[in-house]
């Protein structure tokens, strides 16, 4: 039962404190990303040099974290790596910011709000617009910061969900297809979408499973291929569907209006499904605990 463990361990612990709020390892790791990737994305050979900025970052804490598990009570080392890695109540707490600010009118408080968790523009969000791109970052973040941490936890213990946590935030960091990017984040992005395969379909079965089926499946299967990212698309296809709402369109980065394909099928997404969706998520959340502790016991 020690994966059980670990993640019970990494759960509560993350129930229970939320995100460190001072000096927190991703928040170092991207502080020395960001000097990294200054001093090595310059000249020509950008992949390999940015091919090397990855294995330098993601590769030495791996490692360590393996030698760790030498040093016995394994499943604590596995859960406090896993709790480092979580961001269920800090999603759960941001996605509720929004949510309340809304509620009470105070537009620019919601689009202040909204910026923590996208990437988008925010300085015209009305209340349409925010509560679409919250529900958006809450399905997609489900699975980079919650799904994707205990699916690696559980297969590789704290070296798993080690290197999943740090590629996720480099490729979040360096993977776009911009002039600065394309090619010294090719990597990152490559890395991410292979580490995050599998705990994205799951993710997006898990969302299936817990509202409307059909419709989720059907959105997955139809609306996935459409997006830009292989493993956001189902994730945000399929809880889209489930939750019965109409996802994508348009977004405003860096000054150019990107008009993205739909999501979902129903009606636009207002405050009061904020909390739908993280409903969906923390019920989510309990039947991956259920069914990887069944498999553990069973011996799995």
């Amino acid at each position: 039962m020690s994966i059980t463990l670990s993640l019970l361990l990494g759960v509560i612990l993350d129930h229970l404190f939320g995100e460190v709020p001072r000096g927190h390892p991703l928040v170092g790791f991207g502080r020395i990303a960001q000097w990294l990737e200054r001093r090595l994305n310059t000249g020509t050979a950008r992949i390999l040099r940015g091919s090397l900025g990855w294995a330098l970052l993601v590769l030495p804490p791996t490692l360590l974290a393996a030698a760790t598990l030498s040093f016995g009570h394994v499943w604590i080392v596995n859960g406090i790596a896993l709790y480092f890695a979580l961001g269920a109540r800090s999603l759960n707490d941001h996605g509720m910011d929004v949510a309340e600010a809304l509620r009470h009118g105070d537009f620019e408080e919601a689009r202040r709000r909204v910026g923590y968790l996208v990437s988008r523009e925010t300085a015209d969000m009305d209340e349409a617009a925010a509560a679409n791109a919250t529900v958006e970052s809450l399905l997609e973040n489900g699975n980079d910061a919650i799904f994707g941490a205990l699916f690696w936890c559980a297969v590789a213990g704290a070296p798993g969900v080690i290197l999943f946590r740090l590629a996720n935030t480099l490729d979040a960091m360096w993977g776009y297809r911009t002039p600065r990017f394309n090619e010294f984040g090719r990597l990152a992005a490559r890395a991410d979408d292979v580490l995050n395969y599998l705990p994205a379909r799951l993710t997006a079965l898990t969302y299936a499973l817990l509202g409307q089926t059909r419709r989720a499946l059907r959105c997955w299967r139809h609306q996935a291929p459409q997006w830009s990212s292989p493993n956001a698309g189902p994730v945000m296809a399929a809880g889209a569907g489930c939750l019965g709402l109409q996802l994508g369109g348009a977004a405003i980065y860096e000054g150019a209006v990107e008009q993205r394909p739909a999501l979902g099928e129903g009606r636009k997404a207002s405050a009061t499904d904020i909390p739908r969706t993280l409903t969906l998520i923390s019920h989510s959340l309990l039947i991956w605990l259920v069914v990887i502790g069944l498999a553990d016991a069973l011996g799995l």
